[in-house]
């Protein structure tokens, strides 16, 4: 493998970046390159850190094969550039280094609910520009799925510590163990003083399959498990219904942490798994095993109970699949894991802001709720995505909300 600088230097620098165009939030790629190989690594990470206040956890786990690397030039006729390893590194030490500029406070208190990946974003984006910010958080740290649903194997926790370190330097309120929601509701923020709020809560409430023997003991959901592995006693067959990331690194944790035969029950084919293509890659070489075209129909004591899946291509080119109630098989396990997605928790509620039929927040295309002052974003709007995706639309709400905050308080 080649190091970070000759991984830089294969770097065409192109006018016209389609790596930075692909990106959702628009890295300035060659910018950046070229910075770093003259030796300005900080400016480099001044620059990636300002346009994503993330860019240190995406470099990480972005599906870099959708964004920059697979829309590299260079990919064209051989290997693309792999900028994250670059933007790993350089963000990184910009976030160990990091000195707290003089923020000139504007006294404008703001309520952030939810410390997951846009949480974050928001609050970091407040901090920078004097606003008095404070998070509610409903467990014990920062991070939400950065730190309770994906594995410390694909992204170290110290990380985390280091960006809540950070934002404490730069005045952050935490309150961590508040849910928002229950003992405190959005409308009680107001009265005390806050000019907005922003909720970015998550989806942590997991989807059922509603099968008979889902209830049983041995039955667990994956956002479950991933909070907390060794809460679990799984045993040496391990069954994973689904086939996005949450279904991955549940199945990579399962054989880190209980040595257990991990099986993928996916209803469709490999070219339709959802997961990121590296993580699947991995996940074989560790030994996961993949049944595909495989609908779980009954959970049972030792064994989940399948019918075999057809893939039917119609003549306008559409696929199909249908189950085939005559091809039944039992796969064994002594644990099941589900994953098949997640929904917002029931609890997170306001008066008169107005939700979708999934249960989202809904708003508009800045991230407005139909209540002046209640913003959101993240998995709470947009259901389930990637971090940089969340990271690019908070970057929008942001805007946003300065506008608006500028109208309430002048």
């Amino acid at each position: 493998m080649s190091t970070i600088k000759q991984e830089a230097e294969r770097c065409l620098r192109c006018k016209n970046a389609k790596c930075s165009a692909n990106c959702p939030v628009k890295t300035q790629i060659p910018e950046v390159v070229d910075l770093f190989l003259n030796g300005n690594i900080k400016k480099a990470g001044e620059i990636l850190f300002h346009n994503n206040p993330l860019s240190a956890v995406t470099s990480v786990i972005c599906p870099h094969e959708r964004n920059c690397t697979g829309h590299c030039i260079r990919g064209l006729k051989g290997e693309p550039v792999m900028f994250y390893r670059i933007e790993e590194f350089v963000s990184r030490f910009y976030l160990e280094t990091m000195e707290i500029p003089k923020i000139e406070k504007n006294g404008i208190k703001i309520a952030v609910a939810g410390a997951g990946p846009a949480g974050i974003t928001m609050s970091l984006l407040l901090l920078l520009h004097g606003y008095d910010v404070t998070m509610f958080e409903a467990q014990d740290n920062i991070g939400g799925i950065l730190r309770y649903g994906i594995p410390p194997f694909r992204l170290s926790r110290d990380l985390l510590e280091l960006y809540k370190d950070i934002m404490l330097r730069m005045g952050l309120h935490f309150r961590p163990n508040t849910r928002i929601g229950t003992n405190i509701m959005i409308d009680d923020l107001f009265p005390d003083g806050y000019k907005a709020v922003f909720v970015s809560t998550g989806t942590g409430r997991p989807n059922k399959l509603g099968l008979i023997g889902e209830t049983l003991g041995h039955v667990h959901f994956a956002v479950d498990y991933l909070k907390s592995p060794k809460a679990f006693n799984l045993g040496q067959r391990v069954a994973v219904v689904g086939a996005g990331n949450v279904a991955i690194d549940a199945a990579r944790t399962a054989i880190r942490r209980a040595h257990s035969h991990v099986t993928i029950l996916h209803f469709m084919g490999e070219e339709n798994v959802t997961a990121n293509h590296e993580e699947v890659e991995m996940a074989q070489i560790e030994g996961v095993e993949f049944i595909h075209y495989a609908q779980a129909v009954r959970i049972m004591e030792n064994a989940v109970r399948c019918v075999r899946v057809n893939r039917i291509e119609h003549e306008d080119g559409s696929v199909s699949f249908e189950e085939d109630y005559s091809d039944v098989f039992d796969v064994p396990t002594d644990s099941v894991i589900i994953a098949i997605g997640q929904g917002p928790g029931a609890d997170m509620k306001a008066a008169g802001v107005k939700l979708t039929q999934r249960g989202l927040f809904d708003v508009n295309e800045n991230g407005e709720t139909n209540t002046p002052g209640v913003f959101a974003a993240g998995d709470i709007v947009s259901g389930p995505k990637t971090v940089v995706d969340a990271v690019a639309f908070t970057k929008r709400v942001f805007e946003r909300m300065e506008e608006y905050l500028k109208n309430v308080t002048e």
